[in-house]
């Protein structure tokens, strides 16, 4: 078979082959066989292996490396999709070894470690009208309520086998409807051979991990799930790869795809390598899977994990183990370049596309364009916000005071950047305890300390996300193991909580007010940020056309009654309460229309009395209809 080979091999060279896994990899060609490329530049020789020829270095299956090139061919007819493979690399001192492919499209998973061939363009797709959908929306005007998972655990059958892909798309996308979630993040789908990482340290980057069944599967997955009008976000670690043998690790006998520098390669605690970002043709590689997953499998979103390590040359460091860049600092330049190079090129191909970056620290403008300066990122998750809020619920009610600034110091800083508030995986483990456990006081508080964090949540600028298990009140932590206590929801506080987040998420949905203006001071606006004495705030959230929506937030246990705030002279109406009797509360609240009188209280010329649950949030609406009469005080309609 021949082929010119040359563009795509010069652009992988050149960091810009950006779908280079349509070149290297193995590749089925109709009724002939299969082709094989790999790169490896510091292999003395590379052969093909595979029950084909028994595992074993085989003269026929030796693979002829490409004219000024790092990269391997061979073609093998009559190879087809199934096949198992790997690649016996022989380094200049003769040494040999078995790797899998880095550009496989499936891979075996668990104990077995071989690459499998694929036909990755087999599966017919059924989304137009949600491709189409995507084009004519502006995500950042879009409410944005993603419910993120871990397939290996959300559930599994009775035997604790794990559920296929599509055996759970019609579970997982029902469960998605029924609480009124917009997307859901996947935690990551590549291939990985240790459960414990939770996907964190991929060996096949190209591959859909298999214990869920065929890549194919995945692709009905996403596919479904876009039928249903549900957005997939994809969980993707372009930071580090494990040390595993078969996988990317010293792939040709050489430092290859991550430094050379043992000051950048390693994070110990870890126990992984950094990608060497400077490389072009690990930028190939990485810009390249990116866009693999949007390309071929029409994920709507990357959630790009742990940048923080890919910015930082002191990184998990101890003073001495790394060295300062060319200008004296700590900021890893090829990195930034890099992650910037990335967010152009997705952009440039899928403008539709989130990407999200976990970035956990200061740095400036992770959000903005790289034309002024940014890193090119659409979203960042608020690590700020999620790590205050959480100390400040953990915090005894009678103690809060003394932490105000936990709910209102975010504000300071909320549209700095396109924020996503997080209450993710990360926050239910490693002794931290579930959300619901976090919560101090007696049993039926824990669960109003709940209700008031999420209401919180849904009316705070931002987008958001909430992770599998905290919808039933899942007091244990997450285990990725066994599946999520879905039994709980049978117990009457579980069950109440349950459908609280139905009617919060839908209430979110419904109220324009609440992300129609995220990212602006435009769409909030303080009533009270200082009433710490009794652990009490109130703000407006504003849409587009103007429309109000007050928030008033009682994060103490006690209940107030007549506690005044200053509005707008008008009626207005209490049109939702986490203290309603279905969701667990009292049932005290504000029934009747709420007429506002004259005085001078936080800035406005009128306010309104109210009652407060405790432990709650309440929603207030001005009413359009109705109007006072000032002379008698009395309703009326207008005409």
């Amino acid at each position: 078979m021949k082929t010119d080979n040359t563009l795509p091999v010069y652009l992988f060279h050149q960091g810009t082959n950006y779908y280079s896994y349509n070149f290297l990899g193995s590749h089925i060609i109709e009724n002939t066989g299969t082709v094989f490329r790999v790169w490896a530049p510091n292999a003395k020789a590379v052969h093909l292996a595979g029950n084909f020829c028994n595992w074993q270095k085989n003269p026929d299956y030796e693979m002829k490396r490409l004219p000024e090139s790092g990269i391997w061919e061979l073609f093998v007819p009559g190879l087809g999709e199934g096949e198992l493979y790997k690649y016996i690399i022989t380094t200049a001192d003769g040494s040999s070894f078995y790797k899998a492919d880095p550009f496989a499209f499936s891979s075996q998973t668990r104990a077995e470690t071989a690459s499998i061939v694929y036909d990755i363009n087999k599966y017919t797709w059924n989304d137009a009208s949600w491709l189409e959908y995507k084009k004519s929306i502006n995500l950042y005007e879009e409410p944005v309520n993603i419910y993120e998972v871990s397939l290996s655990s959300w559930k599994r059958k009775e035997n604790g086998d794990f559920y296929t892909y599509e055996a759970l798309a019609p579970l997982l996308i029902k469960h998605v409807k029924d609480h009124c979630f917009t997307h859901i993040e996947l935690m990551p789908l590549m291939e990985h051979p240790f459960d414990g990482s939770w996907g964190y340290q991929v060996t096949g980057y190209y591959s859909p991990t298999k214990r869920f069944g065929e890549p194919d599967g995945l692709k009905y997955l996403i596919d479904q799930c876009h039928q249903n009008g549900i957005g997939v976000i994809l969980d993707w670690v372009p930071a580090h790869f494990p040390k595993d043998q078969h996988g990317l690790y010293k792939f040709d006998g050489d430092y290859l795809y991550e430094y050379r520098d043992d000051k950048k390669r390693e994070i110990e605690s870890w126990g992984t390598q950094r990608f060497d970002f400077g490389k072009t043709e690990v930028q190939s590689f990485l810009i390249s899977n990116a866009l693999f997953w949007l390309d071929i499998y029409h994920a709507d979103g990357l959630r790009v994990d742990a940048v923080s390590s890919m910015l930082y040359l002191d990184y998990d460091k101890k003073e001495g183990q790394w060295t300062p860049n060319i200008y004296g600092g700590n900021e890893n330049l090829e990195a930034i370049a890099f992650l910037k190079k990335l967010n152009e090129v997705i952009f440039k191909y899928y403008p539709n596309t989130m990407m999200i970056a976990e970035e956990s620290t200061a740095w400036p403008m992770v959000t903005k364009p790289t034309y002024l300066g940014g890193l090119g990122f659409n979203f960042k998750w608020n690590m700020g916000w999620m790590n205050d809020m959480i100390e400040y619920m953990k915090t005894d009610p009678f103690f809060r005071k003394y932490r105000h600034k936990n709910i209102t110091f975010s504000l300071h800083y909320a549209f700095s950047e396109n924020y996503i508030l997080p209450l993710s995986h990360d926050e239910v483990v490693h002794g931290k305890k579930s959300i619901l456990n976090k919560m101090p006081g007696p049993y039926e508080e824990k669960f109003a300390n709940v209700r008031v964090l999420l209401g919180y949540m849904m009316a705070h600028p931002g987008k958001k996300l909430n992770f599998m298990g905290y919808e039933i009140g899942q007091f244990t932590e997450w285990d990725y193991n066994k599946e999520i206590e879905w039994f709980m929801i049978e117990y009457e506080y579980h069950g109440k909580l349950n459908t609280y987040i139905k009617n919060l998420n839908e209430f979110y949905l419904k109220r324009s007010e609440l992300w129609e203006v995220d990212y602006s001071w435009s769409g909030f606006k303080w009533i009270s940020n200082d009433d710490y004495e009794q652990n009490i705030i109130s703000f407006k959230r504003i849409n587009k056309n103007g429309d109000e929506l007050i928030a008033v937030v009682n994060f103490s246990p006690t209940e107030r009654h007549n506690y005044i705030i200053g509005v707008d002279e008008g009626i207005y109406t209490e049109v939702f309460n986490s203290n309603d009797e279905e969701f667990g509360g009292t049932g005290t609240g504000n029934k009747d229309r709420l007429i506002s009188s004259q005085g001078s209280v936080h800035g406005y010329n009128s306010f309104v009395s109210l009652t407060l649950p405790p432990l709650s949030i309440i929603f207030l609406e001005k009413e359009t209809k109705y109007k006072v009469n000032k002379e008698g005080g009395k309703i009326y309609e207008i005409s």
